[in-house]
């Protein structure tokens, strides 16, 4: 594992896991950690997911970023996410060499858990991007923050997280939600449990009917568990990730 920084602030690096063997300049998996904004969750919990990309033939950029507690929220959270993203660009290039590896950043896969499932999606709506992110993998993603603000999930985190209520700051919601930028234009997984009690299934639901209605290709992959199984590395939602990904890879 390699220790990359985008910023000054103890929160913002990265870690870069890579394959052992490649013989060509690999695809890259940036993964982005949940805990509903919150600066009491961290990467730690998945570094397995990492490894276990990496162990696939990504390279894959465990992000961390700064959360409501800690100088997050909006702006900050987008700005970290974004700048993490970019920090493997190099101008003029479709590749970047990072200690001894060619990471290939024609093909960029943001993927996420939860919050981090919301942050994987906002990725791909980015404007003027030094790094274009070209699939989307939500883990149990908030997709919908007007109607999690409504639900009121996670005690309320979307508000925490925007800085009010959608009729207070109707802006934000437009610029955060990734149901508001339909359609994404890259191909989309999101994986849910049947159970999940944290983010209701419905999130994952509603997004993957709008995103169809907007053109984008997008799939829903339902599965039994709770808000956990999808992160759960010997799980078959987990495997489903993996196997999407891996066609994704083999796509020209």
């Amino acid at each position: 594992m390699i220790e990359l920084r985008y910023g000054d602030d103890p929160s913002q690096f990265a870690e870069l896991y890579l394959p052992s063997v490649s013989s060509a300049a690999v695809p890259v998996a940036v993964y982005l950690h949940g805990g509903f904004w919150r600066s009491k969750f961290d990467l730690s919990g998945v570094r397995p997911l990492a490894e276990s990309l990496a162990q696939s033939g990504w390279a894959a950029l465990n992000v961390e970023y700064r959360r409501v507690g800690n100088g997050g929220g909006h702006p900050a959270t987008f700005a970290d996410v974004g700048a993490a993203i970019d920090s493997l660009a190099i101008p003029g290039t479709e590749s970047a060499a990072v200690h001894g590896a060619e990471l290939d950043l024609s093909r960029v896969v943001a993927v996420g858990h939860s919050a981090g499932g919301h942050l994987a999606a906002w990725s791909a709506t980015r404007q003027g991007a030094k790094v274009d992110v070209t699939g989307v993998v939500s883990q149990a993603g908030v997709m919908d923050l007007v109607r999690a603000a409504a639900d009121e999930l996670g005690e309320r985190a979307t508000q925490a997280f925007l800085g009010g209520e959608p009729s207070e700051v109707p802006d934000r919601y437009r610029f955060a939600s990734p149901i508001e930028h339909l359609p994404l234009g890259v191909p989309i997984l999101c994986v849910h449990g049947r159970d999940d009690q944290r983010v209701p299934l419905d999130q994952s639901e509603a997004f993957v009917r709008a995103a169809i209605a907007a053109g984008d290709q997008a799939e829903l992959a339902v599965v039994a568990g709770d808000h956990f199984v999808v992160i759960d590395t010997a799980s078959d939602a987990w495997a489903a990730v993996l196997r999407w990904l891996d066609d994704l890879r083999d796509v020209p």
